[in-house]
């Protein structure tokens, strides 16, 4: 006799907040479009979101809007796009993005355009919280020592959530919170709907606050819960390009690590990159100095490094790469390469191959003859 494994609750559409201009990050690229280990913000949020199987994914946009959508739709073209209007605030990104989804019921994630670090479970578990709890609304939040910035979790004598306060629109006593909003939230579409009726501008900062709503839905009686982060910086964003870069190094030290509890050796975190995309076996080792970037694989028993940079790049099983750039090139088994070889776009080595010192292959046809002829010149 089988047990029956409980199905995932079904999300009918998840909401990405990407209508931000960004300033703080003073660049021409969007907020949203930096890179962090492979991929762009955004993409690690599509990726996240789209892992729920939502029935319908919406990004609303505004700022470099163009450049946004481009980006979006080459990602996942399957995605809705929605623009914001002059009307400032979250509350108003999610009534437009609300708009263009049309009719819609049943858990609508909202989560933003710019928090590389939470990941499909994370989100996951936020919607079986919800579904469980069977609330209309329920906010991922998480307890940090030091709150300042973040909107604040209101919760009354028995414990329930009734409202969320931002930093410039809190009481002292409110701002004593140590419990945060990560503007995360699983919303029953039809109070969402609802309630973003009733909301105004009637704050500090003159904007449609999205958080207005869990009060509004508190006080018509309705069950607002939260689920709370084991690891806050999960639902970290980034503002600046020193947020950016502390995201990138907590985004790789998780990827080594989970790489390692799977068989790679990774000589010197502190000196090694890999991207989310790339692929490793077991018994892969990887020395000091080395970049491992895009959707490059490495087969099992090979060595990697010190100091190389792979792109792109296909290495087979038992392989030595030493101090080795290579992009878009193919590596067979056994080869040995380096040190101080360039591999260009297109390039072979072959099974059992070895590349000499200060090689420079190019393209697909040559490799053994471009490292004879170069072994030659030493000569």
């Amino acid at each position: 006799m089988t047990t029956e494994q409980p199905s995932r609750p079904r999300l009918a559409a998840a909401l990405v907040l990407a209508a931000g201009a960004g300033t703080r990050m003073k660049s021409d690229t969007p907020k949203v479009l930096h890179t962090v280990a492979g991929r762009s913000l955004l993409g690690h949020v599509l990726t996240s979101a789209r892992a729920l199987e939502p029935e319908r994914l919406c990004v609303v946009v505004r700022h470099r809007r163009d450049a946004v959508v481009r980006h979006v739709l080459d990602l996942d073209p399957e995605a809705i796009i929605a623009d914001q209007d002059e009307v400032p605030g979250t509350g108003r990104a999610v009534q437009c993005g609300l708009d263009s989804l049309g009719e819609l019921h049943g858990p609508v994630l909202v989560t933003a355009g710019d928090t590389p670090l939470l990941n499909a479970d994370e989100l996951s578990a936020l919607l079986a919280a919800h579904e469980r709890d069977g609330n209309a609304i329920t906010v991922l939040t998480a307890r940090v020592p030091n709150p300042f910035g973040y909107g604040r979790i209101v919760r009354d004598e028995d414990d329930r959530v009734v409202g969320i306060v931002e930093e410039k629109d809190a009481s002292e006593a409110e701002r004593a919170i140590s419990e945060i909003n990560t503007a995360t939230y699983v919303f029953d579409a039809d109070v969402l709907s609802r309630a973003l009726g009733q909301v105004d501008t009637n704050n500090a900062q003159g904007e449609v606050y999205l958080t207005d709503v869990i009060a509004l839905t508190a006080r018509a009686g309705s069950p607002v819960g939260a689920h709370v982060l084991s690891d806050a910086m999960s639902a970290e964003g980034a503002n600046d390009r020193s947020q950016l870069a502390a995201l990138g190094a907590e985004l790789n030290r998780r990827t080594l690590t989970s790489w390692m509890k799977a068989g790679v050796t990774v000589i010197d975190p502190n000196s090694t990159w890999v991207d989310v995309d790339v692929t490793l076996a077991p018994d892969v080792t990887i020395h000091p100095g080395c970049q491992l970037l895009g959707a490059t694989t490495v087969g099992a028993g090979t060595d990697i490094g010190p100091d190389t940079t792979l792109k792109d790049t296909e290495v087979g099983q038992r392989a030595r790469v030493i101090r080795t750039h290579a992009n878009l090139a193919r590596i067979q088994n056994e080869a040995t390469v380096g040190p101080f070889v360039h591999l260009g776009p297109d390039s072979m080595v072959l099974a059992g191959e070895r590349i000499a010192p200060f090689s420079d292959i190019t393209s697909v046809r040559g490799s053994r003859d471009s490292a004879a002829s170069q072994e030659e010149t030493q000569s």
